[in-house]
């Protein structure tokens, strides 16, 4: 039986501080040499998790931005992009009358892309985030919400307080022609809207690869809401202990936590593998 393991990245295979242990690296790697198909679905860009994955020697596609973007994690080439139809940029600049004080919009230009922000006040959570990626060259200041909009938009974030993002959430949702997910950040206290276009989920991603590559089982392991539509159509779907309970109650079992190295433990025991590290 051919299988595909799928696992998340923040709080699942990622510690706390951002990094993936050497353990787990060599693991994964020396696992994937012997033949196990192994690839990663994250909300992360291409760009943002290779500063992650890099030691990562993977021979899939990755998908990232919650299904959004196919892409190659050993030289971040995009193999494929959703991207929001006219129609949706200008609903989604008629709906989202927050957008510039909260959030900003990945847009591409072939398979470069930069992150837009509105050049006026931001919220303490976007804020944060600006200031961490100030010195990033795909960080670009606009004027207003229409100069937010550029190139081929694909991917909206905002970043804030629950009670400044909920509300944006509610009406960004009630239109059914793309993916709203809605939580709270994993690191700190903010919450996070993230919409992309219609069909773009990790799901339905992984589906896609499942077929295109002739899998017969699916294995998976999340900690967190996004994470629920893969747990749903996998064969087998391994919550970390310190993902939400709502996970937990859909998961074939709970490993460990992703301090402890949970996924590449679980696969050695899982494959009955001799691997030494």
């Amino acid at each position: 039986m051919k299988t595909l393991f799928v696992t998340d990245l923040d709080g699942t295979l990622m510690r706390s501080d951002l990094t993936i242990s050497d353990f787990s690296v060599k693991t994964i790697n020396r696992l994937v040499e012997q033949g196990i198909s192994f690839t990663y679905a994250t909300a992360r860009s291409i760009v943002s998790a290779r500063t992650i994955t890099s030691e990562l020697k993977l021979d899939l596609p990755v998908i990232t931005r919650n299904g959004a973007v196919l892409a190659e994690n050993n030289t971040g080439n995009i193999f494929e992009k959703a991207l929001f139809t006219k129609r949706e940029v200008e609903l989604l600049k008629e709906l989202l009358t927050e957008l510039p004080k909260a959030g900003f919009v990945s847009c591409y230009f072939g398979d470069d892309m930069i992150k837009t922000f509105a050049d006026t006040w931001h919220t303490e959570g976007l804020q944060g985030y600006l200031d961490y990626y100030k010195d990033d060259p795909a960080t670009v200041i606009v004027p207003d919400i229409n100069g937010m909009f550029t190139g081929d938009p694909g991917y909206v974030t905002l970043i804030g307080d629950k009670d400044e993002i909920e509300p944006i959430y509610k009406i960004a949702s009630e239109y059914t022609g793309w993916e709203c997910i809605f939580q709270k950040d994993i690191y700190r206290d903010e919450f996070w809207l993230e919409i992309c276009p219609q069909n773009c989920t990790k799901a339905k991603s992984i589906l896609k690869l499942k077929e295109e590559y002739g899998f017969d089982k699916l294995v998976v392991f999340g900690d967190s809401v996004n994470d629920l539509p893969m747990f749903k159509i996998a064969d087998e779907s391994y919550a970390v202990a310190n993902a939400i309970d709502e996970l937990k109650a859909q998961a074939t079992k709970v490993i460990g936590s992703n301090e402890e190295d949970a996924v590449a433990r679980f696969l050695i025991d899982y494959l009955d593998s001799s691997i030494t590290v």
